[in-house]
């Protein structure tokens, strides 16, 4: 069998549910992830740039928009064993330009923003509880980095009952292969993976 047959007759690739009280969650588009001049960020110039149409659609029509970073206290970093493992993560410490959301996302002084420590928006963060209180149903996820902190924001998304939608050309990576490899994994148990043109053009279609 092929490998599509393979995940077929497992029962995985069924189509998402949407519902009509979406949000969008922007992961990790802060500098330390997006400016070329930090060993830890990649080019995700294109992919904020359609993040920020769906952002701005959303925000219009009354949608939630809440971005995530990661910032840590200086006291923190000997101590936290995923630094122990992504060094390069300890120098997101709170106060720098690292850990702040990159202007060319469109962000918005409305906007929440939810800080985190380690790779899903979802834990030691208030992000459920937002999602919660505006009575989210469904969940758009764009940001970096797909086999990082979106994976596992999307994974804890579904398992937190969110149905979810992620734009394949809303999320960057370092590497294309990681990048890949997760979408076409997220999309198989967890999401549907689509583009931006789909969720534009349904936000425009939802009342």
């Amino acid at each position: 069998m092929s490998q599509e047959q393979v995940y077929s007759a497992a029962g995985f690739g069924a189509a998402v549910p949407r519902g009509t009280r979406p949000a969008v969650v922007v992961v990790d588009f802060s500098y330390g992830f997006t400016d070329l001049q930090y060993p830890t960020a990649s080019d995700a110039s294109a992919q904020m740039a359609r993040t920020r149409q769906i952002c701005d659609l959303a925000r219009a029509k009354g949608h939630p928009v809440i971005f995530s970073t990661i910032a840590y206290h200086p006291g923190e970093v000997d101590k936290l064993p995923w630094l122990k493992k992504a060094t390069g993560m300890a120098a997101l410490i709170e106060g720098t330009r690292l850990v702040e959301i990159d202007a060319a996302t469109g962000i918005q002084p409305q906007d929440a923003i939810v800080v985190k420590k380690g790779a899903s928006s979802f834990f030691g963060s208030t992000l459920a509880a937002l999602l919660a209180g505006a009575n989210v149903d469904t969940l758009i996820v764009t940001g970096a980095t797909t086999s990082g902190c979106v994976r596992a924001t999307v994974v804890d998304a579904v398992q937190s009952g969110f149905n979810v939608l992620v734009p394949a050309d809303c999320c960057a990576d370092r590497a294309q292969a990681p990048h890949d490899a997760n979408l076409y994994d997220m999309n198989q148990k967890y999401a549907d993976v689509t583009d931006a043109a789909d969720i534009l053009a349904w936000l425009k279609g939802l009342a």
